[in-house]
């Protein structure tokens, strides 16, 4: 064999032996990531563009209701609003204080009781219960007139308000109620979620989400850690619930209960719970709308022009609110 040809051979056989060694380490580095999947902490190395909070919100106290005060942080004068969300109160209420007659239109109201029991009714003649742990999603639309009311002591939970694109603000109103029983879960080393919208841990809610909204309400025990995937065009937020965790980078420091936490871009949330308590708090994001928000009370449409015209619809009881001629609520 010539030199030339022994020459061509070895650098052949280096080619080769170095297209073997990068196929063993994409092999190992993919094996790792299914390794890391399975076991439900994926790692910030997962997530091309991890999410840190940018800023932290107090949820105030202020009146609401009839004799009533709720913690709000989206909604208040720190946070005024978060596109596509308009506001996010965390309640407590006993009889016979609570939320009795009234409108709205222009968005969603989503509520979700986390103890006790409230009673709720429109002029359609919708009624029922929503107990601990039950969630109710009501797209207003052109226009519901309702009363909720707490009928146990110490009634709790959260209510958001999801703004409705333009074209979405005047359909017809709907409900989507789920029971506790209904909301679908998963569990893994530590970490449980309730899916009341979007998908965790692969379990998909049954909501539909007019505004595409993502709602997970996750229980962490002490130790435990947890990766979420969020979708990049997302805004989010974390609104905490009990007890303290680490979110966004591991060396931040602890956050307490009743904060909402506004979160930067990106594809997914790391959170560690590192005290010696259970962690609770929820996710929450959505798809921002992008278009003009004029809100009055609890009317939330594009223009001023709209907001007067809801007022007259709701004051001669037309375009919607029909039904508000003659009823009042039993409560």
């Amino acid at each position: 064999m010539s030199a030339a040809v022994r020459c061509i051979s070895l650098l052949h056989l280096q080619k080769i032996k170095a297209s073997i060694r990068i196929n063993n380490r994409i092999s190992s580095l993919l094996l790792n990531r299914a390794n890391m999947s399975a076991s439900g902490d994926q790692g910030s190395s997962c997530f091309m563009e991890p999410r840190a909070v940018v800023k932290k919100v107090f949820a105030e106290q202020v009146p609401e209701g009839e004799g009533g005060t709720v913690g709000r942080s989206i909604g208040g004068f720190e946070l005024r609003r978060f596109d596509p969300f308009l506001l996010l109160d965390e309640f407590s209420a006993s009889p016979p204080v609570g939320f009795p007659d009234h409108p709205h239109r222009g968005f969603e109201t989503v509520t979700y009781v986390l103890g006790g029991a409230f009673r709720h009714e429109d002029f359609t003649g919708h009624k029922g219960l929503i107990r601990a742990g039950d969630l109710q999603w009501m797209t207003a639309g052109r226009g519901i007139l309702h009363s909720e009311m707490p009928v146990e002591p110490l009634t709790k939970g959260l209510q958001l308000w999801v703004n409705l694109a333009s074209k979405d603000k005047l359909v017809e109103p709907k409900y989507q109620e789920l029971t506790s029983a209904e909301i679908a879960t998963a569990e893994e080393t530590g970490v449980k979620v309730r899916v009341i919208a979007g998908e965790s841990m692969g379990v998909q809610s049954q909501i539909f989400t007019r505004t595409p909204t993502m709602y997970l309400d996750f229980t962490m025990q002490p130790g435990a850690s947890l990766s979420q995937p969020t979708p990049k065009s997302y805004n989010a937020f974390v609104y905490t619930l009990e007890g303290e965790g680490i979110f966004g980078s591991e060396s931040s420091e602890p956050v307490p209960a009743h904060y909402c936490l506004v979160l930067s871009s990106g594809d997914g949330l790391r959170v560690w719970n590192k005290s010696s308590k259970p962690l609770k708090f929820v996710l929450i994001g959505g798809q921002p709308i992008g278009e003009p928000v004029v809100q009055y009370g609890p009317f939330v449409m594009n223009t001023q022009a709209e907001i007067r015209k809801a007022f007259e619809d709701y004051r001669y009881c037309k375009n919607g609110f029909e039904p508000a001629k003659h009823w009042r609520s039993s409560q």
